[in-house]
């Protein structure tokens, strides 16, 4: 099943699972902090640039969430950099926890800050810095151990290769190792992009059913990825 297809090294679905949890957090996070995005960090720029030309509130949480979200990438680098001499399972599973922990206290914050009313309140902003550097660490970690078959955090371009594999899929009928190429490329591509719109649309149900107790299922995921990694014990795709 390519919903489960794994590399070697990898947990099945692993790419999957972590497209549906960056989906679920960056929603979430954009229905309880006033339009922050903790995924990525392309549509806080346009979001602080709507506000400054049509006014609004909550732009020092945007500001903040980019040196946050580097601030995930820098501590995954120098744990990943300390653990270079042991084996990739072993630097991933870290990678996994220090993702976990920060989620851990993403939500711990929210909850705090319940009922979150004031974007610039501190316990707020820092709940939502939080957040931003949970999802650093998960940007990085792919680059970082290799494990990534494909972007699992923005699906821009995930959708964008999508489109050209399926159109070549369609079209290229007289070339059939240009079709073979584009069916095993879309075949990991649209688990990705599909498990993040279903990330998506459970993150903002989630909020709405349980506040930031809702964080508690991308952690338990987290969780469950961790020792499922620690477990393989074999190198990772590209190692």
């Amino acid at each position: 099943m390519a919903w489960f297809a794994a590399q070697p090294g990898q947990v099945p679905g692993e790419d999957t699972c972590l497209a549906l949890i960056a989906g679920y957090v960056d929603t979430l996070g954009f229905v309880a902090l006033f339009g922050l995005f903790t995924a990525h960090v392309t549509g806080n720029f346009l979001l602080i640039g709507a506000a400054l030309a049509h006014g609004g509130h909550g732009l020092l949480i945007k500001w903040l969430a980019f040196p946050a979200f580097v601030a995930g990438i820098v501590f995954a680098r120098m744990l990943d950099n300390r653990l270079l001499h042991r084996e990739p399972p072993v630097r991933a599973h870290a990678l996994y926890v220090l993702q976990a922990v920060l989620l851990a206290g993403y939500m711990t914050m929210g909850l705090l800050a319940m009922p979150v009313t004031d974007a610039d309140a501190p316990l707020t902003i820092a709940c939502g810095l939080l957040g931003a550097a949970a999802m650093g660490v998960q940007n990085a970690h792919g680059r970082l151990t290799t494990r990534a078959v494909v972007a699992n955090t923005v699906m821009t371009g995930n959708v964008t290769q999508a489109v050209i594999d399926g159109f070549d899929l369609l079209f290229s009928s007289n070339d059939l190792a240009t079709r073979q190429v584009a069916r095993g490329r879309l075949l990991r591509i649209l688990p990705p992009v599909a498990g993040f719109a279903v990330g998506a649309c459970a993150g903002a149900a989630g909020f709405l059913l349980a506040s930031f107790w809702a964080l508690l299922l991308p952690l338990a995921a987290l969780c469950v990825l961790a020792v499922l990694v620690r477990r393989t014990g074999t190198p990772e795709v590209g190692t």
